[in-house]
């Protein structure tokens, strides 16, 4: 339908009819792949295979966790930041 390439097109939100035999979903076509990565969420690039996700060392995610632990509510946020440099 439309003359574009693969890597340009987004497709997410799948749900699938009961009984199966049919997707319904979303898609979105860029120009390029420049708007795509400016325009497009982190954690959809990511699933692309376009960007790396970086994944903290175990000893970090744990010692904030533990941070996490000893506060409550928006207080959270402030504790999971880190420290500002």
């Amino acid at each position: 339908m439309y003359k574009t390439t693969p890597d340009v097109i987004v497709c997410f939100g799948f749900r699938t009819a009961f009984g199966g035999g049919k997707s319904c979903g979303f898609a979105l076509i860029y120009d390029s792949l420049d708007f795509l990565k400016k325009n497009e969420p982190k954690y959809r690039q990511v699933r692309m295979g376009l960007i790396e996700k970086k994944k903290a060392a175990r000893k970090q995610r744990k010692e904030r966790k533990n941070r996490q632990k000893k506060v409550r509510g928006t207080k959270k946020e402030k504790v999971s930041a880190g420290k500002k440099k």
